[in-house]
């Protein structure tokens, strides 16, 4: 899923609103710094999503037969070319 940067700057928010609520969170550094690694994380996290995407798409379109995006066999070897890309990464 493709997010826009509006968004997560909003989760980075939530997120560290979130951290602040908690008592057994202790901030070393200040709020606007945990929000920047919060928004680089998510960010990170989006990215790698995109590639885990792209590979699955690639291996679809590498298929001897052509498969139309949007069959059932389409999402079927979708979700088993994008699960098998993220136990790759040991996630």
């Amino acid at each position: 899923m493709r997010i826009s940067q509006d968004k997560v700057n909003k989760l980075a928010h939530a997120v560290t609103d979130a951290l602040v609520e908690l008592e057994a969170v202790e901030f070393i550094e200040d709020r606007n710094t945990i929000r920047q690694e919060a928004r680089k994380i998510l960010g990170d996290l989006c990215a790698a999503e995109a590639r885990l995407d792209q590979a699955a798409r690639l291996m679809i379109e590498n298929q001897k037969k052509t498969i139309l995006e949007g069959s059932q066999e389409w999402d079927i070897l979708y979700r088993k070319y994008y699960n098998d890309q993220v136990k790759k990464l040991g996630i």
